[in-house]
């Protein structure tokens, strides 16, 4: 039998059909949010159900507010949207006051309903998250999403291989979100498109399953599918008493069938990239990709190819990156508001006082709701930031959040396009711990240094 990939295995376990190219897939789980309202009008001038109820799951995340009542009557109107249409169809829906409430791509693992082996789909782009519990999950577009409601079922082309290994271990102060700041710098938003990505090497056996969601969550800015890291005791860890996970017999089962959950010795990838992880530091991006990024003891380069983005962020080529001053700080986004998240950040801000305006959206109502009982939450506002609701937020300001136009904000989101967090508004993707950093100080910070400082 010819060697095959991880994502090769869970393609063919989930194989109905293949024809002219294409595949028929099973889908284990389709998860729903706000914007899945127009897939749901397709099936209505269709008339059809949903087809399996039990395996598709809502939340309300892209328009909920951080405080208060919703922005407008249109955003308030989304939200309502996604509870109609899943109580119409007899979905379980996680709305506002729903202790399940969050951003889909940290509520749903949280769950337990991402499980390894599993082909995860969601009309949204950063699906590629789920990749951390060794499923295949990947974004669909608004009539895929109604195929899926409609059959449980989905064509797709199969994903050209790809893997990353990174080896070594990750430097101290060094994260997972550096880590793909830094990849996606080296081999560029193309770098990886059309590909399902698998990461292999110590450095990625070393992380928490939190910090391979983050990086699963950026894979596709390199231009990736998916992202996937292959299920081991960690992840059968991290699943251990989640609510959906199995239980009992079935758990028994289930870890037997996640052990053999990985690539075949002599598979065959149609593209390698080998990354040292000691080559790896704070990253920052500079420009409006995020693909421009550098370390942040780095300069923001020179050069015509470049001028575009420094215009547009108002930097000067050499210029160095750190001291940047910023006017504000968002941690938050279904990249960084895991509660690990949330403990870099606090370890950095305990003690200070924010310089600039920080908003802190925590990735669930669950995370929230511990950040509370542990004292988190206390470290935010003792700094004095923000501490807001669970949702996307300021990651792309659907729900009334903005950054004002020609102003800086510190981001621990995935994306730095023009515009993505308001019309002008300049984002500088970093980590929780660096964001933390920029709002102690106003400025770009290496929270290496910075650290160091407080602890002497």
């Amino acid at each position: 039998m010819t060697a095959q990939t991880l994502v090769e295995k869970i393609r063919h376990a989930h194989l109905v059909l293949h024809e002219d190219g294409m595949d028929l897939l099973a889908v284990d789980r389709h998860y729903l949010h706000e914007g899945s309202h127009h897939a749901f009008a397709r099936l209505a001038e269709m008339s059809l159900s949903v087809r399996r109820p039990d395996l598709t799951f809502g939340v309300a995340d892209h328009y909920v507010p951080t405080s208060g009542a919703p922005a407008t009557d249109v955003i308030a109107g989304m939200i309502e949207k996604l509870d109609r249409n899943g109580a119409a169809h007899g979905l379980s829906v996680f709305g506002r006051g729903d202790p399940r409430q969050g951003i889909v791509h940290v509520a749903m693992p949280e769950q337990g309903l991402t499980l390894p082996g599993n082909i995860i789909v969601c009309g949204d782009s950063h699906t590629a998250t789920h990749g951390a519990l060794g499923a295949w999950a990947f974004g669909i577009g608004a009539s895929e999403v109604a195929h899926v409601l409609a059959t449980q079922t989905l064509w797709q082309a199969p994903p050209k291989p790809m893997r990353i290994t990174v080896t070594g271990r990750l430097a101290e102060g060094v994260t997972a979100k550096d880590l793909s700041l830094h990849i996606i710098a080296t081999i560029r938003t193309d770098g990886a498109a059309g590909h399902a990505v698998e990461y292999a090497g110590g450095a990625i056996t070393a992380l928490s399953v939190e910090s391979r969601m983050t990086l699963c969550n950026m894979t596709i800015e390199m231009g990736a599918r998916a992202g996937i890291v292959p299920p081991d005791a960690t992840t059968a860890e991290w699943l251990l008493d989640r609510p959906y996970a199995p239980k009992g017999a079935a758990r028994v089962q289930a870890e037997s069938d996640w052990a053999i959950l990985a690539s075949d010795e002599g598979a065959r990838y149609a593209r390698e990239v080998t990354i040292a992880a000691a080559e790896v530091a704070p990253m920052v991006t500079w420009g409006t990709s995020p693909d421009e990024a550098v370390a942040v003891t780095g300069i923001v380069p020179l050069g015509e190819d470049t001028a575009e983005s420094r215009t547009y962020m108002d930097l000067e080529g050499g210029q160095p990156i750190e001291g940047v001053p910023v006017d504000m700080v968002f941690i938050g986004s279904c990249t960084n508001a895991r509660l690990s998240d949330l403990h870099e950040a606090a370890r950095v801000l305990k003690g200070g006082r924010t310089q600039v305006p920080l908003l802190v959206s925590p990735g669930s109502t669950a995370i929230a709701m511990e950040a509370e009982r542990i004292g988190l939450a206390d470290v935010f506002r003792a700094a004095g930031a923000r501490w807001g609701a669970s949702g996307c937020s300021l990651c792309v300001g659907m729900n009334g959040d903005l950054v004002a136009p020609g102003t800086r904000c510190a981001s621990t989101s995935n994306r730095n396009f023009r515009g993505r967090q308001g019309p002008g508004a300049r984002t500088h993707l970093m980590s929780p711990a660096m964001a933390a950093a920029a709002a102690l100080t106003g400025r770009i910070t290496d929270v290496r240094r910075l650290d160091v400082e407080v602890r002497s």
